[in-house]
């Protein structure tokens, strides 16, 4: 995924907002979504490090993370609105958890943490309205200008979709919204009520050094899989290699059209420590057949280990919507970055891009 869908994420640009005027008096807090910042930057080593936690609590973030993480990454297609129930309760597991393994002082700062990434939205925090005794006609001031900057950045993603700007277009508006925001709660907010901003941020981290912000991979599931050369592997084998696991179909001629990239990155890159692994699912009845399925392989010239994902289950994990698609994962297992569709759609440049990705990958 692109820089631009990771500014989006944390706009929210997916939010719901109430009515067909974003900026009528009767505006919900709850239409305003909140970007899910605990789950998105507790998995980064730079935040962890912030946190000084040991290897023993890492331990234990990365058992909680295994289990959040799956329904996570499946919510991601689903609708704003079904999708954020999901997104708070994984929130508030994950929470509960960390209450237990966070000493009181990393507690304290992780809190800090998630207020500076939240930005101005940290006011939608209840214990930061609080904090900072924001009363009910500043909470509604700010919450239409939240609902304005989320029916703005829909606008901006539709358009973006349509051809109607380009990403570097979208960026900066998005960029002037958010310091709109800025200035309206600069504007709304008294200056005791800014004095008291600080201590709720402490001192500021640079969350440009963030690098993970996606889950951790599924795990490859057996059900109904059978794998080309008899051997199954797992992702779990290759911690401490990157891996690019694509989705498939053989008779699909948008998956043929970037098979051979995928061919050209294991020839390039295997001896570097990338691992390419096939899931090829069936989208056609021909295409649940074992030996057609190896014959196609083979005729491919694939070389690097493919499974016939006859019952779905691993395309159903990794709630993937599209044949081609390509997930690459990080040495720790985390998922980077994905892409739905031929690389080179039309002259996209989606293949260079994600080989510049894999070699940023393997260099860290």
């Amino acid at each position: 995924m692109s820089k631009l869908f990771l500014l989006l994420s944390f706009l929210c640009i997916g939010a719901t907002v109430a009515g067909s005027n974003p900026l009528a008096a009767e505006t919900k807090r709850d239409s305003i979504n909140v970007p899910p910042v605990l789950l998105q930057m507790i998995r980064d080593s730079a935040i962890q490090a912030e946190l000084n936690l040991s290897e023993d609590q890492i331990a234990s973030l990365r058992e909680t993370l295994v289990k959040v993480d799956g329904p996570w990454f499946r919510s991601r297609n689903l609708p704003s609105a079904e999708q954020r129930p999901i997104v708070d309760q994984l929130t508030q597991a994950l929470a509960s958890r960390l209450d237990t393994i966070l000493d009181p002082s990393q507690a304290s700062r992780l809190d800090q943490l998630v207020s500076q990434a939240l930005g101005t939205r940290m006011v939608l925090r209840e214990k930061v309205q609080a904090s900072l005794q924001i009363n009910e006609a500043q909470m509604q001031s700010l919450v239409e200008t939240f609902a304005h900057t989320d029916a703005r950045s829909l606008e901006l993603q539709q358009a973006m979709a349509a051809g109607e700007k380009t990403a570097d277009e979208v960026n900066k508006t998005l960029a002037d919204l958010k310091a709109a925001e800025r200035e309206s709660l600069l504007e709304i907010l008294t200056n005791i009520q800014r004095s008291k901003i600080g201590a709720l941020t402490g001192k500021p981290f640079d969350f440009a050094s963030i690098k993970r912000t996606f889950p951790l991979a599924p795990e490859l599931r057996s059900d109904g899989a059978k794998w080309l050369d008899g051997t199954p592997v797992t992702l779990q084998q290759y911690r401490g290699k990157v891996v690019a696991v694509h989705f498939y179909a053989f008779q699909c001629i948008n998956c043929k059209r970037n098979l051979p990239h995928y061919t050209a990155w294991h020839d390039d890159y295997a001896d570097d420590g990338l691992v390419v692994i096939g899931i090829q699912t069936p989208e056609l009845s021909s295409e649940r057949n074992f030996d057609n399925v190896r014959a196609a392989a083979k005729a491919e010239g694939i070389e690097y280990p493919v499974m016939l994902d006859a019952e779905s289950a691993n395309w159903k994990s990794y709630n993937t919507t599209m044949w081609p698609t390509v997930y690459l994962i990080d040495k720790e297992g985390f998922v980077r970055r994905w892409w739905q569709g031929e690389m080179n759609w039309q002259g996209t440049p989606g293949e260079q891009q994600m080989r510049t990705t894999i070699e940023a990958l393997l260099s860290e």
